[in-house]
C-alpha cells in the first residue's frame, strides 16, 4: 500500500509536461508488481480470519464433546446438573459460532446441512438431559441406558457433521455422495435433449439412455412402494414405457439428422424433442402427485398422535403387553413416513429441501426406536416421574417433526407449482383485537435473516436456562413449595418464549409475546413475595443476604414491565423491543437460577420450609388470560411431570431459516 502511495504522489514529481498533464507515475510495472502484492496479502488476511473462526468452532466443539464424555460417566444426580450447567454454557458458545457460520456460508446446499445438524443439537439438549437423569434414577434398567445412548450418539453424529461443513472435509478423505432425486434426473436429461437443437454432436445417444435409465430406476421407488397407490403405479410404469419410446424416435431422428441436415429432418427432430420433453414432465407430474398425496394421507391420519396418547397411558398403568402391541404399531408408522420422506426427496425440487427430507427421514428413522425404549423404560417403573417425562419430551420430538412435514410439504408444492416462497417469518405486529381492543390494524412486519439469527441466540440461551430451572426445582421433596411452585411457572412461560423465537408455540405475535412476558414479570414479583416471607424463617445472617436478592428480582422484574408495556410502531422498534424483552427475560432467568439452589440450601439448614409457606394462586390462572392455553397443557403436565415443555406439544412449525 505504501509503495502504491509512494509512486502515485503528485507532489514528488518535479517536472510536470508542457501541455499541463501531469503524469500520476512513470513507474508502471513497480505499481502493477504492488498492487498485486496488495491483492495477495489482503486475500491471505481473509484466509487467515477464516481459518481462526474454523478454529474456534472446533475447539469449542472439542470443548462440548470432552463434557459429555463426563456427562456419560457420572455416576450421581448432583454432579451430573453440575456438569450439564458447563455442558449449556458450550452449548450456547457453540450454537453462537455455527449460527454465525451458517449465516456466512454462500452455499444453499451448507446451510441446509448446517441448520439440520444445529436442529439435532438443539432438540437432543433437552433429550439428553431427561435421558441421562432416567438413568441415573435407574441405573439397573437397560432400555433407560440403551435411549441414553441414543441421544449421545446422535449428537455426536451431528457435531461430526458440523466440522465436516465448516471444514469442508469428510473423514478418511471420502467423497460426498450427493443423492440423486427423480427432479434433478429429469431436469439434466430435458437440458441434454433439447440442447441438440443448438448442437447435434456435443454427446452421444448412449449417455442419453443412461440417463433416462437411471431415472427409471428411482421410479421404482414408487412402483415397488407398498403405499404407493395402484392408479399411481399403473400411470408411472405406463409413462415410463411412453419415455423409453420417444427416446427411441428422438435417437433415430437425431442420427439422421448428424449424416443429412434438411429442413424435414430438423423439423421431424424438434417434434421428437418437443414430445421427448413433454413425456418426462408427464412424468414428474404423476411422481410428484403420488409422493404428496401419499404424504397428506399420512400426516392427516397420523394428526391425532393415537399411538403415542396409548403409549404413555399404557407405560403409567404399567402394562408391559400393552406397550408391546403399540410400540409394533409406532414401528409400521415409523415405517410409513419413512418411506414417506424417501419419495418427498425424489420430488422436493431443491437440493436444500432434499436435505430437509433426508433430515426428516433420519429424525423418524431414530426418534421411533428413542420412543419405544422410553416407554418400556416406564413400563417396568410406571411410577417413576422421570421416566414418564422422558417419554414425553421424545413424544414431543416425533410431534414436532410430524409438524415440520407439513411445512415441508407446502414448501415443495411452491416449488413444484413454480411459487418459491420466501422463508417463514413470524408475525411481528399485533392482531387486531387480540388483547386490547383499541389496538390499530398494523400491516405485519417480517424479520431479516440477521434479526433471526440473533433472536433465536437469546432464545437458545432462555432454553438451557429453563432446563437449568427445572434440575433445580427437582430436586425438592415439597412440590407444593410457593417458592417451586412460582419457579416452575416462570420456567414455563420462559420456555414458551423460547418457542416463539423459533417460530413455534402458542405465541403467534409479538403481541403475544409481550403479553406473556408482563404475565412472566408479575409471577417473578410473587416469587419475589414468597422470599420476603420465607426470610422470616431463615437465621439472622442469612436473611439480609436473601432480601437484598429479592430485590434485585423485583428490580429486574420491574424492568421487564416496563420494557413489555412500552410502545413499539414500525419494525425496527418493534424487533428492537422483542430482543429487550427476551433480553431482559434471561436475566430474570438467570437471577431465579441463583436463587433456587440457595433457597433450597437455606430450607435444609433450617428444617423448616416444606409445607410451612401459604400455598399461592397458581401460576395456571394468570396464564388463562394469556389466551395460551387452548388445549390445557397444565394437564398434562401434572400427570407426566413436565415443567418446562408445556407448550412444546402444540403448533410446532418446520422453522427455519433454520
Amino acid at each position: 500500500g505504501e509503495t502504491i502511495a509512494k509512486l502515485t504522489d503528485v507532489a514528488s514529481l518535479d517536472h510536470p509536461e508542457s501541455d499541463s498533464h501531469i503524469t500520476i507515475f512513470t513507474d508502471k510495472t513497480g505499481v502493477v508488481k504492488a498492487a498485486r502484492l496488495l491483492l495477495s496479502s489482503v486475500t491471505k488476511v481473509l484466509v487467515l480470519a477464516d481459518k481462526i473462526v474454523i478454529k474456534q468452532i472446533i475447539t469449542s466443539r472439542n470443548k462440548v464433546l470432552a463434557t459429555m464424555e463426563q456427562l456419560e460417566k457420572v455416576s450421581s444426580f448432583q454432579e451430573f446438573v453440575q456438569i450439564f450447567s458447563q455442558f449449556g454454557n458450550e452449548m450456547v458458545e457453540f450454537a453462537h459460532l455455527t449460527g454465525d457460520r451458517q449465516n456466512d456460508l454462500k452455499d444453499e446446499k451448507k446451510k441446509a446441512r448446517m441448520a439440520a445438524s444445529r436442529a439435532v443439537l438443539e432438540k437432543c439438549t433437552m433429550m439428553l438431559l431427561t435421558a441421562s437423569k432416567t438413568c441415573l434414577r435407574h441405573p439397573d434398567c437397560e432400555s433407560a441406558r440403551i435411549n441414553k445412548d441414543g441421544v449421545f450418539h446422535r449428537m455426536r453424529l451431528a457435531l461430526e457433521q458440523v466440522i465436516e461443513i465448516v471444514t469442508d472435509s469428510r473423514p478418511n478423505g471420502e467423497n460426498e455422495m450427493a443423492p440423486i432425486s427423480i427432479y434433478s434426473g429429469i431436469k439434466e436429461f430435458k437440458n441434454k435433449v433439447e440442447g441438440l437443437r443448438e448442437n447435434l454432436y456435443f454427446l452421444s445417444k448412449e449417455n442419453l439412455s443412461t440417463m433416462l435409465e437411471v431415472i427409471l430406476e428411482h421410479t421404482e421407488d414408487f412402483t415397488d412402494s407398498a403405499y404407493t397407490s395402484h392408479e399411481h403405479r399403473e400411470h408411472i410404469l405406463e409413462l415410463s414405457k411412453q419415455a423409453k419410446m420417444e427416446l427411441e424416435q428422438l435417437v433415430s431422428v437425431w442420427m439422421q439428422a448428424q449424416n443429412q441436415k434438411t429442413k424435414d429432418l430438423m423439423e421431424d427432430l424438434e417434434v421428437a424433442i418437443l414430445k421427448t420433453c413433454q413425456c418426462m414432465n408427464e412424468l414428474k407430474r404423476e411422481v410428484h402427485s403420488a409422493a404428496t398425496s401419499l404424504a397428506a394421507d399420512l400426516l392427516k391420519y397420523h394428526t391425532d398422535h393415537m399411538v403415542l396418547k396409548a403409549l404413555k397411558i399404557t407405560g403409567v398403568e404399567g402394562n408391559l403387553e400393552a406397550v408391546a402391541e403399540y410400540t409394533c404399531k409406532l414401528s409400521e408408522q415409523k415405517e410409513q413416513l419413512v418411506e414417506m420422506c424417501r419419495l418427498l426427496r425424489h420430488v422436493s425440487g431443491t437440493e436444500p429441501l432434499e436435505i430437509t427430507c433426508i433430515h426428516a427421514e433420519d429424525t423418524f428413522q431414530v426418534t421411533g426406536p428413542q420412543i419405544i425404549s422410553a416407554a418400556e423404560t416406564l413400563a417396568l417403573h410406571p411410577s417413576s416421574k422421570i421416566a414418564k417425562e422422558n417419554l414425553e419430551v421424545f413424544c414431543e420430538a416425533w410431534e414436532s417433526q410430524l409438524s415440520d412435514m407439513s411445512l415441508l410439504l407446502r414448501e415443495i408444492n411452491d416449488v413444484f407449482e413454480g411459487r418459491r416462497g420466501e422463508k417463514r417469518v413470524y408475525l411481528s405486529l399485533p392482531r387486531p383485537g387480540k388483547h386490547n381492543t383499541n389496538l390499530k390494524a398494523l400491516k405485519p412486519v417480517k424479520l431479516d435473516t440477521e434479526e433471526q439469527a440473533k433472536i433465536a441466540k437469546l432464545g437458545l440461551e432462555l432454553h438451557l436456562l429453563t432446563s437449568d430451572v427445572d434440575s433445580e426445582t427437582e430436586k425438592w421433596e415439597d412440590q407444593e413449595n410457593e417458592i417451586v411452585q412460582h419457579g416452575q411457572g416462570m420456567s414455563s412461560m420462559a420456555y414458551s418464549m423460547y418457542l416463539f423465537t423459533r417460530g413455534e408455540g402458542l405465541l403467534k405475535t409479538t403481541q403475544d409475546l409481550f403479553h406473556q412476558a408482563e404475565i412472566f414479570a408479575t409471577e417473578g414479583t410473587k416469587l419475589a413475595s414468597a422470599l420476603h416471607a420465607f426470610s422470616d424463617q431463615v437465621h439472622e445472617d442469612d436473611k439480609s443476604f436473601l432480601l437484598l436478592e429479592a430485590e434485585k428480582l423485583i428490580s429486574v422484574c420491574k424492568q421487564l414491565q416496563i420494557t413489555a408495556k412500552a410502545s413499539a410502531q414500525g419494525k425496527s422498534a418493534t424487533f428492537t423491543k422483542v430482543d429487550a424483552c427476551i433480553l431482559k427475560t434471561r436475566n430474570v432467568m438467570t437471577l431465579l437460577c441463583q436463587l433456587l439452589p440457595l433457597c433450597f440450601k437455606l430450607l435444609r439448614k433450617n428444617k423448616a420450609g416444606n409445607g410451612c409457606l401459604k400455598p399461592a394462586p397458581p401460576w395456571k390462572e394468570d396464564r388463562i388470560q394469556t389466551g395460551t392455553n387452548a388445549h390445557t397443557p397444565e394437564r398434562r403436565a401434572e400427570t407426566f411431570g413436565i415443567k418446562c415443555l408445556e407448550n412444546h406439544v402444540t403448533n410446532m412449525t418446520f422453522l427455519e431459516s433454520k
